[in-house]
């Protein structure tokens, strides 16, 4: 009987050694692919300064390109992906994200608002390639591959 148990166990042990082993094994090659998915993303499209604020365009100069990511975050603060030095935008101001095949614009609640292409944006709205987003007083292109 004595036997009979530590066999159990070991048979146990092997199994529950073999099912961190597939798990360990399926996060590394997931971790591996993060950084190729990520690549094909940006590929999908860039944001190109159009106009920026009188006096603020030793920030950045027009034609400054941003490569996009899945989730582009717009505004002042140093944390969005897209960082505009415009006194008028706020600092988490809008998101341009990858969903369904296509670019989604939305506004985060800033105090000026989001156009797309003179519009106000209140809903997310699907943004194509040559329409230009205003944030504050800076004007941004959505350029795809």
């Amino acid at each position: 009987m004595d036997i009979l148990l530590l066999v159990l166990r070991l048979v146990l042990a092997g199994l529950l050694y073999m099912f961190l082993g597939a798990v360990l094994l399926m996060l590394w090659r997931d971790l591996r692919e993060q950084p190729r998915r990520r690549q094909r993303v940006r590929q999908r499209g860039r944001l190109v300064i159009m106009e920026v604020p009188p006096g603020e365009a030793d920030t950045h100069a027009l034609d400054t390109i941003f490569p996009l990511e899945t989730l582009t975050t717009i505004g002042r603060s140093p944390r969005n992906t897209v960082v505009i030095s415009d006194t008028f935008a706020s600092s988490q101001h809008a998101l341009l994200s990858w969903r369904e095949g296509q670019w989604w614009l939305e506004d985060r609640n800033s105090r000026n608002g989001t156009r797309l292409n003179g519009e106000p944006v209140e809903d997310p709205t699907i943004v194509s390639a040559g329409d230009i987003i205003a944030i504050g007083r800076t004007k941004l292109r959505l350029e795809t591959d």
